[in-house]
């Protein structure tokens, strides 16, 4: 027969192990939700550089669309910032992170700054390299989050 005390004590283990199983879950759902939103950031890169291939080799009408995209999206940027910062996450996956705003601030730069050397010539440049480093974070994420299916392969 069970003492009350013995009860006590398995309840309370009991109330820590679902609190734990609790905190777990929550917190992997924010993970969750910060891959979905990284998966968000990648495809409104790959439709920038759409956009922006549209606008040179098809029609200009498009170019608009490429600049309203970037104003829409880069916000996501910062969102994934704090995000990265609020729970845990490998060092890699906070690295890629912070340099997401780095380099969309030096897209910016590379296209309104007037400078007498002709700095634009790098926006290109750095808009693939935003385009690698966001690809790898979704990757480096969903290893994170599912390193089973990395087994599997």
């Amino acid at each position: 027969m069970s003492s009350p005390f013995n009860l006590a004590i398995t309840l309370l283990s009991n109330t820590e192990m679902m609190t734990h199983i609790h905190a777990e879950t929550s917190s992997n759902r924010l993970q969750i939700g910060f891959y979905a939103l990284s998966i968000l950031f990648n495809l409104c890169l790959i439709a920038q550089v759409l956009t922006v291939g549209l606008a040179y080799f098809y029609k200009t009408d498009w170019w608009n669309i490429h600049v309203l995209l970037v104003r829409g999206y880069s916000a996501l940027s910062l969102i994934l910032l704090g995000y990265v910062f609020l729970f845990a996450f490998p060092q890699r996956v906070r690295i890629l992170t912070i340099s997401l705003p780095i380099l969309l601030g030096l897209q910016f730069l590379t296209i309104h700054l007037k400078t007498s050397l002709p700095i634009a010539v790098f926006h290109p440049l750095i808009g693939f390299s935003l385009l690698s480093v966001s690809s790898t974070l979704v990757h480096r994420v969903g290893r994170v989050l599912f390193p089973n299916l990395d087994q599997e392969s």
